[in-house]
C-alpha cells in the first residue's frame, strides 16, 4: 500500500498523487504491481523498492541515476509464532531520495515511521537530507525504548527465577539474549554506515546538518554500549542460573546416594541372617527383634553421620 503526504501550512496532509516535496511511504501489504508502476512514475530504479523486502538486507547506501537509497535497520516486535523466536528483531528501512520526493519502504508495520509521521508537519521536505537524520534519530529512539523494555522484562525474569526455577523462565531469557544478538549486529551495521555517511558526505548535509549527524552517531553508539551491557549481564545471568541449579542438581544426588548406602546396611544385616546357616538365633523368639533394632540403630547411625556433613 502507497501513501501520499505533503507538508501544507505546517499540517500534513495525505494526498492521492505524489507531488513535488512530497513524502511517498510504502507498507504493507506490498504488491509488486504497485512497485513497478511506482518506479517507472518517480524514475527509481525497482531494486531500490523491493530491497527492504530482505529482512536480512545491510545497512548500506548507494546512488544510481542521481536516486540515492540508504538502508537501515531497526527494531520491531517479532510476531512470529514460534515460542523459541526472539521477542523483537531488526528490520531494515529503505529510504530513497529523488529530485522532488523523498521515499520510505517498509516491509512490516514500523513504529520510527509512525512517529516520523507524527512530527512530518514540523519538517522542511525541500531539506532532504534533514528529512533522512530525522527518520534515524527516530530509529535510535526506538532502540533506547526497546532497550529498556528489554532490561525490564530481564529484571522480573531475574526475580522470578530467584523465587522459583522453572525451565519457561530460562526460556523466555533465551528469547530477550536473541533479542539483543539483533541489536547488537543491527547497530554495528547503523554505526558504520553513519560513519561513511559523515566520511562521505553522501547527503551533502550542511555544517549544522553535519553536527546533528555526528549527535546521532553518538546516540548510536549509547545504544550499541547498552546493548552490549545488557548482553553481558543476561549471559552472566544466565550463568549463574545454570551453575546453581547444576549445584542443587549434585546436593539432591548426594542425599539420594546416602539414603541409598543407610538402606543398603539394614538390607545387609537382614540378609545376613536371613542365610539358610546356623546363626544362633534360629529357635530365639527374640531373633527378629534383635535383627530390627540393630539394622535401625546402623541406618541411624550412619544417616547421622553423613547428613551431619557441612558439605550437605
Amino acid at each position: 500500500m502507497i501513501k501520499y503526504f505533503k507538508n501544507i501550512d505546517h499540517k500534513t496532509v495525505e494526498i492521492e498523487e505524489p507531488e513535488n516535496d512530497s513524502w511517498i511511504n510504502i507498507v504493507p501489504p506490498l504488491k509488486q504491481e504497485e512497485f513497478s508502476e511506482l518506479a517507472d512514475r518517480l524514475e527509481i530504479p525497482i531494486d531500490f523498492l523491493t530491497d527492504s523486502l530482505d529482512i536480512d538486507e545491510r545497512s548500506r547506501y548507494e546512488e544510481e541515476d542521481n536516486v540515492k537509497l540508504i538502508v537501515i535497520k531497526t527494531p520491531t516486535d517479532n510476531n512470529s509464532f514460534n515460542e523459541s523466536d526472539a521477542y523483537y528483531i531488526t528490520i531494515p528501512i529503505c529510504i530513497i531520495l529523488t529530485h522532488n520526493h523523498i521515499v520510505t519502504v517498509n516491509s512490516f508495520e514500523n513504529p520510527a515511521i509512525k512517529k516520523f509521521l507524527n512530527t512530518f508537519q514540523n519538517r522542511q521536505p525541500d531539506k532532504k537530507g534533514m528529512m533522512v537524520l530525522r527518520v534515524i534519530e527516530k530509529v535510535i529512539k526506538n532502540y533506547m525504548e526497546y532497550l529498556k523494555e528489554i532490561n525490564h522484562k530481564r529484571n522480573i525474569l531475574e526475580q522470578k527465577l530467584y523465587d522459583a526455577n522453572k525451565n519457561e523462565h530460562l526460556l523466555e531469557l533465551m528469547k530477550i539474549q536473541k533479542s539483543l544478538v539483533y541489536f547488537v549486529t543491527a547497530l554495528r551495521s547503523n554505526e558504520l554506515l553513519l560513519a561513511k555517511m559523515v566520511r562521505t558526505n553522501f547527503l551533502k548535509i550542511n555544517e549544522e546538518e553535519e553536527e546533528f549527524l555526528e549527535d546521532l552517531m553518538v546516540d548510536n553508539s549509547q545504544a550499541l554500549e547498552m546493548t552490549n551491557i545488557y548482553s553481558n549481564i543476561l549471559a552472566s545471568t544466565m550463568d549463574t542460573f545454570a551453575s546453581i541449579i547444576a549445584n542443587n542438581q549434585n546436593i539432591v544426588l548426594k542425599k539420594l546416594a546416602i539414603a541409598t548406602i543407610v538402606l543398603s546396611f539394614p538390607v545387609l544385616v537382614a540378609s545376613i541372617f536371613g542365610m539358610n546357616v546356623p546363626s544362633g538365633f534360629e529357635h530365639s523368639p527374640y531373633a527378629f527383634y534383635v535383627v530390627a533394632v540393630l539394622s535401625f540403630i546402623i541406618a541411624i547411625v550412619i544417616g547421622y553421620t553423613a547428613f551431619s556433613k557441612k558439605t550437605l
